[in-house]
C-alpha cells in the first residue's frame, strides 16, 4: 500500500525534522514566516512549503495581520501522535521498574559484600 501523503497524514507531515523545528518554534507564538525561516536557516520559500503542509494537517493555523500573515501552532492536531505514543507508556513504566529494581538489586548485593 502507497504511503500517504506528507499533506495528509500529521505522521508523515512531522516525520521531517524541518517541520518539528517549525513546531517548537512556534510553541513559543505566533511568528510571519520570514521569521521562521530566519530563525531556522531556511529560505523563505522553503519555510512556507513546510508551514502549508503543517498547516493542512491541521498542525499550525495562520492569521492576517495587517500586511503580514502569522503562523501559529495549533497543538491539537497533534491528538493522534499523542495517543499512539500514549499506548508506550506502559512499556516504558515496565521496562523502568525492571531497571530499578535490577538496580537495588546489585546496591543490595555490593553492600553484603562490604566487611
Amino acid at each position: 500500500m502507497a504511503r500517504a501523503a506528507t499533506t495528509s497524514d500529521v505522521f508523515n507531515a512531522i516525520a521531517e525534522p524541518q517541520r518539528r523545528r517549525i513546531l517548537v518554534l512556534l510553541r513559543a507564538g505566533e511568528r510571519p514566516v520570514t521569521e521562521v525561516a530566519q530563525e531556522l536557516g531556511l529560505p523563505q520559500p522553503g519555510a512556507s512549503k513546510h508551514l502549508r503542509v503543517l498547516r493542512e494537517v491541521g498542525l499550525v493555523r495562520d492569521r492576517r495581520a495587517g500586511k503580514q500573515r502569522l503562523y501559529g501552532l495549533d497543538a491539537r492536531g497533534l491528538r493522534p501522535v499523542h495517543e499512539w505514543t500514549g499506548g508506550f507508556e506502559q512499556f516504558w513504566n515496565e521496562s523502568f521498574d525492571r531497571l530499578d529494581a535490577y538496580v537495588r538489586e546489585l546496591e543490595q548485593a555490593r553492600q553484603e559484600e562490604q566487611p
